[in-house]
C-alpha cells in the first residue's frame, strides 16, 4: 500500500468513527479508530477520539492508555488532557485527574468543559470553595452547561446555602437536567415538596458507581454496623430458621451471611447491577433479581422474615411497602429495618433532608405499623454510621405481622 493510500485508508476509518461515536455506537467508532491507528500509528487526533470512545463504554483503564498516548503526541492539545482527567477520575484517581485538567485548561481557558471537570475533581478532593470557584468559571464561559449547574447546587447544598442552591438546581433543570432529578433536589432544600422516594435511576447509579469500594469504605470509614445490629436485636423467637427470607435492598450483601442461618431460601432485590454482581460474589443468596422493591414485591412467593438495613434512606412514603408487605408476610412473620431517625419530620411521617437521604419519626412508624397490621416487637434509636465524623441517629425497628 503506497503512503497516500495508507493515510486515505486511515482518514476513512478515522470518519467512519466519527460517524459512529455521533451515531451513539461508541463500541463501533472505537473498532474504527483502531483500525485508523494501525494504518498511521500515534496519531494524536485518533487518539484522543478513541479515549472519549473508551470513557462512553465506562473503559477507564484503555482510555487512560489512550489518551496519555494523546498527549505524548501532542502535548498542546487540550482535548487529550481532558480525556486523560476523565479517565483518572473513572479510576478514582482525583488528584491525577486535578493535574490533568490543570493542563486542559491552561491550554484552552475559554472552554467550558475543563473548569467544569476541574470543579468536580476538586469536590472528589473535598476541596468545596475551589470547586465551586471553578464551576462559575465553567458557567461564566457557558451560562447554558446545565451540569455545571447542577454541580454547583450540589457545593452550595453541601455548604448549606440552600436557598442559593435552589436557584442552581432552577437553572439546571432550565438548561436541560432530569426534571424528576431536579424536582428531587429541590426537595431536599426545601424549595418544592418532597418526592415520595428518590428517582430509581439516581439510585441505580449512585450505587452502581460505589460498588467497588462499598463495604471497605462503609464499614471502615463510616463505622457502619447495622446489618449486624440488625439481626442481633431479632426478637425472641424470630431467629429459628424460616422457609424464607427476603434481604430488601441487600446491596453488596452484607447482610447475606447473617441471613443465611436463619433461612431455607434466601432471596436479595436490588436496584444495582454493580451491587448485586458483588453480592452474588458472596454465594450466599438462592436468588438475586434486579429490580425496583416496590414493582417485584407483588410478584414474590410469601417470605417470613424481611430485612431492610439502610435501604428507606431513599424512600420517603413508606405506606406503599408496607402495603405491599401484608399481603407478601404471612401471619406471624417479620420485617426488621433501619431508618435515619427524624423527629422533626411533622405529619407526614418523613423528609427529605438536605443529605438528599430520607429521615422518619418514630410516631410515623408506630401509624404506619398500627394501618397495615403490623405489631411493634422492638424499636430502638441507635447510630447508623457516621457522616462528616459525626454518628448519624437511626431508628431499628422489629415489626411482627398479626394474625
Amino acid at each position: 500500500m503506497t503512503d497516500d493510500a495508507r493515510f486515505a485508508a486511515a482518514r476513512d476509518a478515522f470518519l467512519a468513527g466519527l460517524a459512529a461515536f455521533e451515531a451513539g455506537e461508541p463500541a463501533q467508532a472505537e473498532r474504527h479508530y483502531r483500525a485508523s491507528l494501525a494504518l498511521l500509528p500515534g496519531r494524536a487526533s485518533t487518539l484522543t477520539n478513541l479515549a472519549a470512545a473508551l470513557l462512553a463504554q465506562q473503559r477507564p483503564a484503555p482510555a487512560h492508555d489512550a489518551a496519555r498516548a494523546a498527549t505524548v503526541a501532542e502535548p498542546a492539545g487540550a482535548d487529550g488532557w481532558l480525556n486523560l482527567g476523565l479517565a483518572e477520575m473513572g479510576l478514582k484517581r482525583p488528584q491525577q485527574a486535578l493535574a490533568a485538567f490543570e493542563r486542559c485548561v491552561a491550554l484552552a481557558p475559554g472552554a467550558a468543559a475543563g473548569w467544569w471537570r476541574r470543579a468536580e475533581a476538586l469536590e472528589a478532593l473535598g476541596r468545596v470553595d475551589a470547586a465551586l470557584e471553578s464551576a462559575d468559571q465553567a458557567l461564566a464561559r457557558d451560562p447554558a452547561l446545565g451540569p455545571a449547574w447542577n454541580l454547583r447546587a450540589g457545593l452550595l447544598r453541601e455548604t448549606g446555602r440552600l436557598a442559593e442552591a435552589a436557584e442552581a438546581y432552577r437553572q439546571a433543570a432550565a438548561h436541560g437536567a432530569d426534571p424528576a432529578l431536579q424536582a428531587y433536589y429541590l426537595g431536599a432544600v426545601g424549595a418544592a415538596p418532597a418526592p415520595a422516594h428518590a428517582p430509581p435511576d439516581y439510585v441505580r447509579r449512585l450505587f452502581d458507581g460505589y460498588a467497588a469500594g462499598f463495604d471497605q469504605h462503609l464499614v471502615e470509614r463510616l463505622k457502619y454496623d447495622a446489618p449486624q445490629r440488625l439481626v442481633a436485636g431479632l426478637p425472641p423467637g424470630a431467629t429459628p430458621v424460616v422457609p424464607a427470607a427476603l434481604d430488601l435492598g441487600c446491596g453488596t450483601g452484607l447482610c447475606g451471611p447473617l441471613l443465611r442461618p436463619l433461612a431455607q431460601r434466601l432471596t436479595g432485590l436490588d436496584l444495582s447491577p454493580a451491587m448485586l454482581a458483588q453480592a452474588r460474589a458472596r454465594g450466599v443468596y438462592d436468588v438475586l433479581e434486579r429490580a425496583d422493591l416496590l414493582e417485584a414485591l407483588p410478584g414474590l412467593p410469601p417470605q417470613d422474615l424481611v430485612l431492610a438495613a439502610d435501604v428507606f434512606i431513599y424512600v420517603g412514603d413508606l405506606a406503599p411497602v408496607f402495603a405491599a408487605l401484608q399481603q407478601l408476610v404471612p401471619a406471624g412473620g417479620r420485617f426488621s429495618f433501619t431508618l435515619e431517625r427524624d423527629e422533626a419530620a411533622g405529619e407526614a411521617g418523613y423528609r427529605l433532608l438536605p443529605s438528599l437521604r430520607y429521615g422518619h419519626s418514630e410516631a410515623g412508624v408506630r401509624r404506619l405499623a398500627a394501618a397495615h397490621g403490623w405489631a411493634v416487637a422492638a424499636l430502638d434509636a441507635a447510630p447508623l454510621r457516621e457522616d462528616q465524623r459525626q454518628p448519624v441517629e437511626g431508628l431499628f425497628v422489629h415489626l411482627r405481622r398479626g394474625g
